[in-house]
This record gives structure tokens, sequence and C-alpha cells, in this order.
């Protein structure tokens, strides 16, 4: 079952999310985190899924202090301008609270004894900081952004991270993704899964960017890994 539900956030708002349901007890949740097209049809089609697998999927609107409901499309150029220009305005820090709302919400509300988190893009920079700000228990990024930033973070790992690296990747540079490599390696809740070749978005549920190999490859390293960490 899908519905869009309201989550109460820490500052004491009202936050939109999309919530899909699996058919029987959940396994555990997972916090789905956006990319910066919003919750559109490929994020929900994730959280499909994930409640397919038995796991209760919530996406929330992390846009929504912005513009709530932004659903964009990459392979449109003016819509991708515009999601350009909303990453430009979202407050990080802000969005991590958001999460954290999300994450609180799955295990207060929904009962699930663990609560995972996985992201896209800019979710895959969120899901390393939900890694290393919060209590998730477990968490996936796909071809993060800017992590080399925020390695200074990178001791407050408490629980497994896995981070999908897209070799080509147009807004990670060589350099970036040694510098990832150079301060996570050696961290043993962190787990890196490089992709030659392979550009942003490999990983899409539809359109232009969606690489068919790499994206059964790494779902199926993110499935294993769920599976292994929340049951």
């Amino acid at each position: 079952m899908t519905a869009m539900i309201s989550i109460p956030t820490l500052d004491g708002a009202m936050m939109p999310a999309y919530r899909a349901t699996p058919a029987d007890t959940p396994r555990a949740a997972i916090v789905v985190i956006q990319e910066i097209f919003g919750v559109n049809a490929g994020i929900r089609r994730k959280c499909d899924t994930l409640a397919e697998a038995g796991y209760l999927a919530i996406a929330p609107d992390l846009f929504w202090r912005i513009e709530p409901g932004i659903e964009l499309d990459p392979d449109i150029a003016p819509e991708m301008e515009r999601a350009l220009e909303l990453m430009g305005h979202f407050d990080q820090n802000e969005g991590i609270r958001d999460i954290e709302a999300a994450i609180r919400f799955a295990r207060d509300q929904d009962g699930v004894a663990k609560v995972g988190a996985v992201g896209y893009c800019l979710g895959g920079r969120l899901a390393y900081m939900t890694a290393a700000r919060t209590d998730v228990d477990a968490s996936v990024g796909y071809y993060a952004v800017g992590v080399h930033g925020l390695l200074g973070e990178r001791h407050a790992i408490a629980k497994p991270l896995m981070l999908h690296i897209a070799g080509e990747d147009g807004f990670v540079d060589k350099d970036t993704q040694a510098a990832m490599h150079a301060g996570l390696d050696d961290q043993l809740k962190v787990t890196l899964h490089d992709y030659a070749g392979e550009d942003h978005g490999f990983a899409t549920e539809f359109g232009k960017r969606r690489s068919d190999a790499a994206a059964t490859l790494a779902d199926e390293r993110t499935a294993a890994f769920f599976a292994a960490h929340l049951g």
C-alpha cells in the first residue's frame, strides 16, 4: 500500500512524505533520500521496490521548506536547471534533521526496530551525513556528491555505510574519488564499490541516465547489505 503522509519535524512542523508499506509485517524500515529532483516517479518506485522486498519505505519531501511537491525530470533541460537551483537553496543541515525526523517516525509510529537509509546524488551525500550524525542502523549512498568535504566526520560513523561510486561521474571527479578512498578505505564500518565507466545517475529507475548492468549490480549489493544489517 502506498500513500502520502505527514511526518512531524524536530521543529514542530509537518513534512510531507511518500510511504510504501509491505503486505506483511515490515522486516525493517528504510528512509529513501531523494535526488535534487524531488520525490518524483523514480524515487517512489525505489520505495515501492523496497516494500515488495518486505521493508517499510519512507521518502520525505526534503525540499518542502522551499517548495513542497517538487517533481522534476533530469532528462528535460529546464527541469534540470530548476533542480540545480533548488539544490543551491537547500539547507543540508536542516535536511539531516528532517531525515532524523523520518527515522524517529518510523521507529515510533510504525514500530520497526531498525531503520536504514538509502540516498541518490544529493541523497547519497545526505546518506553519508545521516550515517555520521544520526543513530540510523545502516546507510547506502549512490554517487554521493562532495563527500571529500565531509571526511572530517568519518570517525563519527558508528553503523555500517556503503557507497557506490561512478567511475566517470560528471559531478565527482577522479581526484574526489581518490580522496574518498584515501579517507574511507580504512574505516571498518564503510564499504566502497567502484563502477568503472559509469556516470552519475546510473541507478535511476527511469530515463537516459540508467545503466542496467551497473544498476542491477549496485542494487543487489544494497539488498544484501540491508539484509545483513537490518534483517
